[in-house]
């Protein structure tokens, strides 16, 4: 095969081309995302690649950006899964597509108007509800444990430690979290989360020896001039969420615990933890910044057959005394 036929066949299908209707749509949408909704880049660019994806599905279709239905949307849903895309990934993108379109709705773009198919309607078969992972207490205070709290850094790695655990924050939260927004005095910090919806989190007076440890004999020390967060790297700027992540995940193994370990394990041990102890739903509910009820909702699921188990385990012990006491008699 002549060398230049090797090279054609090698090249990969030109790209749809993005009608320029439905190009300038998305870069208003990407717009609003960032100065708006104050997205990272990295949401930015995934909200990019997946609804330049599904724009340039359209494309050899003939099917305007604001003529296609739900019908349209599952046809591209069935088309990612003939793909062998991740359900994971396919699920991302079916609200992607409906968040854009969503905001299309609601600055006047007049969508497809085929009766019940509209765009707002796709949605992608719910997948089955797994319980989510947890520490048990003994494991947690081994996991804040792990630090070394003679040095700079262990001592800030137990503050964030024990506030993840303590108030049950997420990654993104506990890395925005500035100076000001901690109340030692009454075991408060205040979370952006979601949503950018604002809320009130409470911890407990280990998070607050952990975090006044580190205001007073750690943050001095890594402080860059007038630095406003409150967990800093070292060299003095706010510790971003990846870190804290390879925080957590380090003080698993230190701790040598069994599985691996991420923040939003904590958040889930925290939860569980708080429903075992007999805390009301709706204050675990208030305390997570879940939306919904049924969010928060699993963690009973996960306590009753905590419960359950020692239930088991504890008739099965009555059992091996019974017939070990048989086998005596």
């Amino acid at each position: 095969m002549p060398r230049t036929a090797a090279r054609a066949k090698a090249e990969p299908a030109p790209l749809p081309e993005i009608e320029a209707a439905a190009s300038a749509a998305l870069e208003a949408y990407l717009g609003h995302l960032a100065n708006v909704r104050r997205r990272s880049e990295h949401t930015i660019r995934n909200y990019r690649t997946d609804l330049e994806d599904f724009l340039r599905f359209l494309a050899p279709k003939s099917i305007a950006f604001d003529a296609a239905g739900r019908s349209t949307g599952r046809a591209y849903l069935s088309h990612l899964q003939d793909d062998e895309v991740a359900e994971g990934s396919i699920r991302r993108r079916a609200t992607t597509i409906r968040g854009f379109y969503g905001w299309l709705d609601a600055n006047g773009v007049t969508l497809c108007a085929r009766p019940g198919d509209s765009m707002l309607r796709l949605r992608y078969p719910k997948k089955g509800r797994h319980l989510p992972h947890f520490l048990d207490v003994e494991e947690a205070e081994r996991l804040v444990a792990a630090p070394d709290a003679e040095t700079v850094g262990g001592m800030r790695d137990r503050a964030i430690l024990e506030l993840l655990w303590g108030a049950g924050l997420r990654v993104s939260e506990a890395s925005d979290i500035d100076v000001r927004d901690l109340d030692l005095t009454n075991l408060q910090v205040r979370v952006t989360g979601k949503g950018d919806k604002t809320r009130i989190s409470l911890f407990g007076e280990p998070a607050r020896v952990a975090l006044r440890a580190y205001l007073e004999d750690a943050r001095p020390h890594l402080a860059a001039g007038a630095q406003t967060a409150l967990f800093l790297n070292r060299s003095g700027g706010r510790l971003t969420a990846r870190s804290i992540q390879t925080i957590v995940r380090n003080a698993g193994v230190q701790a040598a615990l069994r599985q691996g370990v991420h923040p939003h394990l904590l958040r889930h041990s925290f939860a569980t933890h708080l429903i075992e102890g007999g805390a009301d739903l709706r204050v675990v509910q208030h305390l997570l910044g879940h939306s919904s009820p049924d969010t928060t909702q699993i963690y009973t699921t996960v306590a009753h057959r905590r419960k359950a188990e020692f239930v088991g385990d504890a008739l099965q012990k009555a059992r091996d005394v019974e017939q070990r006491r048989a086998r005596a008699e």
